[in-house]
């Protein structure tokens, strides 16, 4: 058993062992237990380990469920690792709130820790699948633990919200898998390295599925709801990690055979830009924070598909991308979280003026999270550069082109600021400095500074590095 598989193992175990223990107990056990995978894969990320871990044999037209390991897999496991060890430690205040508010007993941390892990560990697992009936299995136990989160313990009809999430999602997740299927017949595998090509048909289904799942303009109408609705500490998986695996599973379909992406380029790139221009100036019209935030990620979703059509830079863009969007939005989902719990659900823009003068803390974190959103001085700037690089690569110095990607960076700095200085800045409205707990802003900050570390050395050269070693050939 290598070290990664070991490490891979241990939050699983600990996904069952979780309800036998007391809250704060099942707190530390969680967060360390999503901090060992983090640890193993930032120093296989460093050192760019590439190599694979049979699992076992099955018959055509299965093929080998196997664990990939390359410079993508432990980017994408880091960030999953890392992020939900976070958002574990800030579940703790969070919950208690939660489960208060809709008058349940601290007996229920039991099922929520358990759904918790299991939520957060099937997405890592997901990104080391070398098979894609393994992914599939992983993706669906994701979606239905994280649907059980928000119609257990969301906010407004969260019934209703769960079940408009569970429909979208498994639209999403039949398609990719009827896609997968023609993929088997047609190569007697579903193992990453030993497919060989992948038709029309397949590669349209798991396209469409993948832009209902990130979501895409059109298909976009579940996410607010979900996000907006669901507890706060499942907000701060769902839209960091979650819908950007939609982009990892496109990746690893490019990476196989190019042709469909290569075909349709130009459709796509235009779908993106509308998207995310659509999305990002929707935001200015939200008047819940959490809802501001869902419509920010579909306008971030934008730039993954962008990303997917522009060669070698634009797929080390895309990876950074995913990076990037789980950093920030992590960051300003738990900032919108901790407002909700110190001052008692608030969450619209209209009473929320001045809040730097009652939570430094959160308002400075909440900075962070929007400079990474925008591309300033964190990680999210390497994204944005690899996605320009990689324009001009395809389209040479095409000034329309790049015009409008442009005028998706700008539009996501406009709503950064914009969204600041509504919540954040301003003259105080008449709230008194709330006492609430350093598990609701420390956390903010360890993700943070990872945001900012990564645009820096060692950590920056050994991502880029890793990630072009294991894009090798591929072509813009």
């Amino acid at each position: 058993m290598s070290l990664i598989l070991f490490a891979l193992i241990v939050p699983l175990l600990v996904t069952f062992i979780l309800p036998l223990f007391k809250p704060r107990i099942a707190t530390i056990l969680s967060t360390i237990s999503f901090l060992v995978p983090a640890g193993t894969a930032l120093c296989a990320l460093l050192t760019a380990q590439r190599e694979e871990e049979l699992l076992m044999n099955l018959p055509a037209p299965i093929g080998d469920f196997y664990l990939l390991y390359d410079p993508i897999s432990h980017a994408l496991g880091f960030t999953i690792s890392l992020v939900s060890a976070m958002v574990a430690l800030y579940s703790l205040p969070y919950m208690k709130h939660r489960f208060e508010e809709i008058d349940a007993g601290l007996g229920e941390f039991r099922k929520y820790w358990f759904l918790y892990n299991l939520y957060a560990v099937s997405m890592l697992w997901l990104v080391y699948s070398g098979n894609l009936l393994l992914l599939y299995i992983f993706l669906e136990i994701s979606l239905l633990a994280s649907f059980m989160l928000i119609y257990l313990y969301g906010y407004g009809n969260r019934q209703w919200v769960g079940i408009l999430y569970f429909v979208w999602t498994h639209i999403a997740g039949v398609l990719a898998l009827t896609g997968f299927l023609i993929i088997a017949f047609e190569n007697q595998t579903l193992a990453l390295n030993e497919i060989r090509a992948i038709g029309f048909l397949p590669w349209l289904l798991i396209f469409i599925g993948m832009v209902v799942k990130l979501p895409g303009l059109g298909p976009h109408i579940w996410l607010p709801w979900a996000h907006a609705e669901a507890p706060t500490p499942v907000s701060a998986l769902l839209s960091p990690l979650t819908v950007g695996l939609a982009g990892y599973i496109l990746l690893r379909i490019y990476l196989i055979d190019s042709s469909f992406i290569s075909q349709f380029r130009d459709i796509i790139i235009a779908y993106a830009i509308v998207s995310s221009i659509y999305a990002g100036l929707s935001v200015f019209r939200q008047r819940d924070y959490k809802r501001l935030l869902a419509y920010s990620t579909v306008s971030q979703m934008g730039y993954v598909l962008i990303a997917l059509c522009l060669g070698t830079y634009g797929l080390m863009g895309l990876v950074i991308q995913y990076m990037s969007h789980a950093f920030g939005k992590a960051i300003l989902f738990m900032t919108a979280g901790a407002l909700i719990t110190a001052f008692h659900g608030l969450r619209s823009l209209d009473k929320m003026k001045g809040m730097h003068e009652f939570v430094p803390t959160i308002s400075n974190a909440a900075l962070i999270g929007f400079m990474t959103l925008s591309g300033i001085i964190t990680i999210g700037m390497l994204a944005e550069f690899l996605i320009l690089i990689g324009l001009t690569q395809v389209y040479g110095f095409n000034l329309a082109v790049i015009s409008l990607v442009v005028l998706v960076f700008v539009i996501t700095g406009l709503y950064s600021f914009y969204t600041m200085r509504e919540i954040y800045y301003g003259t105080p409205m008449g709230y008194e400095k709330p006492k609430f707990s350093r598990l609701l802003d420390l956390p903010l900050y360890a993700i943070a500074f990872f945001s900012i570390a990564f645009l820096f050395p060692p950590l920056a050269p050994a991502l880029l590095d890793g990630i072009k070693l294991a894009l090798g050939g591929v072509l813009p």
